[in-house]
C-alpha cells in the first residue's frame, strides 16, 4: 500500500480499521484474523510514512475522512526496536 512493491503475502502486515473512542484507528492484525476489510503494508516505518503521504489509507479501506495511525506507528516502532 505504501511503497507499492509486490511481495509475498507472508512478508506483509495486514491492517484493519477499528472504531475507537475518538474516531477510526488503523491497527495491525499480525495473525490475520480480525474481522473487516483489510489492507497490507510492509512492516516498516518508511512504508507507513509513504502510505500516509500518498493518503492511501482512506482509499484502501474505502472510508471517507482521516484515519488515525498512532497505534500502528507504535506497534511498528516496538517491532523494529525488538529486532
Amino acid at each position: 500500500m505504501g511503497c507499492r512493491i509486490c511481495t509475498a503475502k507472508s512478508d506483509l502486515l495486514r491492517l484493519v480499521v477499528v472504531e475507537g473512542p475518538v474516531g477510526f484507528n488503523v491497527v495491525p492484525d499480525p495473525r490475520g484474523r480480525m474481522p473487516g476489510r483489510g489492507a497490507s503494508l510492509h512492516p516498516d516505518l518508511a512504508c507507513l510514512e509513504l502510505a500516509e503521504r500518498r493518503r492511501a489509507f482512506p482509499r484502501a479501506f474505502r472510508r471517507a475522512g482521516p484515519l488515525e495511525v498512532g497505534v500502528l506507528r507504535q506497534w511498528l516502532e516496538s517491532q523494529q526496536a525488538g529486532s
